[in-house]
């Protein structure tokens, strides 16, 4: 091979050639949205929040996912139903209505390349939110929009997408899970939906062996992640649960459209089973109740849990654990969705497909397979280290 070529040859690998040296440059991430809504906008706006400040620390659970941090994700491409964000840049759509974050003004925030492109409706838009989202009515047929996305995925090399669909989205995330699949896509599933954790769905991501992480995306210090905590606490130390519940009450579109309760059917069983698999014995359906409860509009982005276990202790005498938890629901989502876009790419590099165990058990809440949090995070250490 002459020196010409071998240059080239190096380019294409990503190196660069610099006064006769050759330097090997960092990867990116290249990563696709689907629903450019509130988490994506506090997604966004969050790692434009750490370029401009000091602090690269605090809120992050990896600073470094092996190379990547998370100054290294791309925003490629987007993909919406409302007729507000379609056509606009990624870096306005997300402060569209009814999106409600905006942490970095807008004037601040630079601008993307990348636009938000038509996705389909399904039955991705729920009755109550309708209003707020202003929807597209579909007029091209499902095949040429499948055509058209499968088109930008190409055109922008995208190589992950994340779902952020609604609550009770299932025909949709089963519409864009074929698309991953069809493209060689890696795919981050953020709600309840299964399909990492379904065994069909599954075995077809194994098949074809495109990284899958999901489902059901934990908050970085969430009510779901507060209660596991807080329960197995209870079972470890030798206590006997009786009864709890959890509540929850938000002021934004993602609560608005949990008031449609037969969209929740999913959402509930999620929350409830991976409370339920911290616990040596489970407790009947009619001792536990976990779920979203209300929409209260002013309190917008900020979401309350209500948390309250009884049970017996020595001698079996009775105890009560009551706590509240106030928190940004879309900080809480962005802390978590930086590290499965960076665990789905160090799969990707691997040339490791279905889903991903460990990511899957520390992220989500309807993991294939569930774990303590500890073993969870223990075990997305050693994937991040190669440890087997």
């Amino acid at each position: 091979m002459n020196k010409i070529n071998h240059i080239k040859f190096l380019r294409s690998k990503t190196f660069k050639h610099v006064n006769d040296k050759f330097y090997l440059l960092k990867k990116r991430i290249r990563a696709g949205i689907i629903g450019i809504g509130n988490c994506f906008a506090g997604l966004l706006q969050g790692i434009e929040y750490y370029k401009t400040t000091k602090n690269h620390v605090t809120g992050v659970i990896h600073e470094k996912i092996k190379h990547y941090s998370i100054f290294d994700i791309d925003f490629v491409s987007g993909f919406d139903v409302g007729k507000n964000k379609i056509g606009q840049k990624l870096s306005d759509a997300i402060y569209q209505s009814p999106n409600l974050v905006n942490w970095v003004p807008h004037n601040k925030m630079p601008e993307t390349q990348a636009i938000v492109h038509e996705a389909p409706v399904l039955d991705g838009v729920g009755k109550w939110v309708q209003k707020q989202i202003n929807p597209i009515k579909n007029a091209k047929t499902l095949d040429c929009i499948e055509d058209e996305i499968k088109k930008t995925l190409k055109k922008t090399k995208t190589e992950i997408l994340v779902s952020y669909l609604p609550v009770g989205s299932d025909l949709a995330t089963q519409f864009w899970a074929k698309i991953c699949l069809d493209t060689n896509t890696a795919f981050v599933n953020c709600i309840p939906s299964f399909v990492a954790s379904d065994q069909k769905w599954a075995h077809k991501f194994i098949t074809k062996n495109i990284p899958i992480i999901g489902d059901d995306i934990k908050g970085q210090i969430g009510a779901t992640i507060l209660h596991r905590t807080i329960a197995k606490l209870c079972n470890d130390r030798g206590t006997e649960i009786k009864n709890m519940y959890q509540l929850n009450v938000g002021g934004n579109t993602d609560f608005l459209n949990m008031r449609e309760y037969e969209r929740l059917t999913s959402k509930k069983i999620s929350k409830t089973d991976s409370v339920q698999s911290q616990l040596d014995k489970k407790l009947p359906s009619h001792r536990i109740h976990v779920g979203p409860s209300d929409y209260v509009p002013f309190l917008e982005n900020t979401k309350l849990m209500f948390l309250r276990i009884m049970g017996n202790q020595w001698a079996n005498i009775p105890y009560t654990i009551e706590t509240q938890l106030k928190v940004d629901d879309k900080a809480n989502s962005a802390g978590i969705v930086v590290d499965a876009i960076r665990l789905a790419k160090l799969s990707l590099d691997r040339k490791i497909g279905g889903p991903i165990f460990p990511a899957c058990a520390y992220l989500m809440k309807h993991p294939p397979k569930q774990m303590s949090d500890n073993e969870a995070m223990a075990s997305v250490q050693n994937f991040i280290n190669n440890v087997h």
